[in-house]
């Protein structure tokens, strides 16, 4: 699975006016070319931030759970509150990014998001826990909802796949190092230090977005009417295609969420019994994703959309089938290649949502981060309980089925690109 997941408008006339240009003429950055690595780095570690202080208690819930004598269903609502007000608020961010700016959104929400991240090792009660982690998500749309539209507006459209991957790829470390740092700080302090320390670490990454990311060269403000709004996204939803990709985000990651969520409970029960500081340390998995993210350009380019899709999926399939074993060396491996088929297909994905949507793009990408986070939120709870139902065989079972549901709905886009007017290539 783990979408999106954007800081300007993208009305027709604007994104006319660039994507006719001819590349000697085109103002976009590329590759090499000035700015492109600011950029590049400053929305890496937006990634990075996002997906560390998203995600910051799913490696910790064995020891929430503890702490406060609940059981693991109740102690995953401090990720499946985070990523559902995520995907809530990630619509009306874009339509804020698509007034204000995206550089301006995404500075605001990962202020928020930061300060929040301060007061959370504090919470009194589980409670009050899940309450700031959704403050929290809901603070964080800010960022899936502009990132990819800013990149869509600023950079030249062959390079496009590349620099999403690469925003990915951030998404992909920071969920790495977010597990592995709170993972061995909680070992020797507790889970509130270990949020405490992530959050400081969130606090930097910050401070060097704002200072690297070039301002937009391309924005054109638009409006905040409801019913362009509305317009907009009926638009979207009409189109077969874009609800197709929204699909395979949400799919994708009801698997990858359901594994991360519960893998630390099976992890310290026997017949591994890890301690927290080496299941956090299993998380550096975390680096195939970036290598199979930041790749996802060159793959498409091989195989088309629709067969890195079906590569993803079933490197997916393989992953959970493997993580059955009782050998803890499988069972990596099954999380490996869990995670490889998951960021691919993300990335896949998301960028092929900016690459098909030619007007409010914004509102494309942020349905896309609202369907993917759904599917954040159901794979972690659902997961949970399937884990309590059956073990980790639920929850392969959960994943196996959405994985399914992957393939169907590709299958469904190659007939319909066959038949339609509507290239997926």
């Amino acid at each position: 699975m783990p979408s999106a997941s954007t800081e300007a408008s993208t009305t027709v006339g604007a994104v006319s006016a660039t994507s006719d240009r001819s590349p000697a003429a085109d103002s976009r950055v590329a590759p090499g070319g000035p700015g492109y690595r600011r950029m590049s780095l400053a929305l890496f570690l937006a990634g990075v931030a996002t997906f560390a202080l998203l995600y910051s208690t799913q490696a910790l819930l064995p020891l929430i759970s503890d702490g406060f004598g609940s059981t693991a269903s109740a102690a995953s609502w401090t990720v499946s509150a985070a990523t559902g007000a995520l995907a809530l608020f990630v619509l009306p961010m874009s339509a804020l990014s698509e007034r204000f700016g995206r550089r301006t959104l995404m500075t605001a929400s990962m202020a928020v998001a930061v300060t929040v991240g301060l007061l959370i090792p504090f919470a009194p009660s589980l409670g009050a826990l899940v309450v700031l982690r959704a403050v929290q998500g809901a603070a964080l749309a800010g960022v899936p909802a502009s990132a990819t539209a800013y990149l869509a507006e600023e950079v030249r459209p062959k390079a496009l796949i590349t620099a999403i991957g690469l925003f990915v790829a951030g998404n992909s470390v920071g969920g790495m190092s977010g597990r592995v740092v709170t993972g061995w700080v909680a070992q020797e302090w507790g889970w509130r230090v270990a949020l405490g320390a992530l959050g400081v670490i969130a606090v930097g990454c910050a401070v060097a977005f704002r200072l690297l990311l070039p301002a937009p060269k391309h924005f054109v403000a638009g409006s905040l009417r409801p019913r362009v709004l509305g317009r907009t996204v009926r638009a979207h939803l009409r189109n077969p295609l874009l609800c197709r990709l929204y699909a395979i985000g949400a799919l994708f990651m009801t698997v990858f969420g359901g594994v991360y969520t519960v893998i630390g409970y099976r992890l310290t029960d026997a017949p591994f019994s890890l301690p927290q500081g080496v299941i956090g340390s299993i998380f550096l998995v975390y680096l195939v994703g970036t290598v199979s993210a930041s790749t996802a350009g060159k793959l498409v380019g091989r195989l088309g959309r629709r067969g890195a899709l079906y590569l993803a999926g079933g490197t997916t399939t393989a992953g959970l089938v493997v993580s059955l074993s009782d050998s803890l060396v499988l069972v990596l491996l099954g999380l490996v290649l869990i995670t490889a088929g998951f960021f691919a297909g993300h990335a896949v994905a998301s960028s092929s949502v900016s690459h098909t949507a030619k007007e409010g793009r914004a509102q494309a990408s942020a349905l896309y981060q609202s369907a993917y986070y759904v599917g954040s939120s159901a794979g972690s709870t659902l997961g949970a309980v399937a884990f309590h139902a059956g073990g980790w065989g639920g929850t392969v079972s959960l994943g196996l089925l959405a994985v399914l549901g992957v393939v169907g709905v590709t299958v469904v886009g190659s007939h319909a690109a066959r038949r339609g007017p509507v290239p997926v290539h």
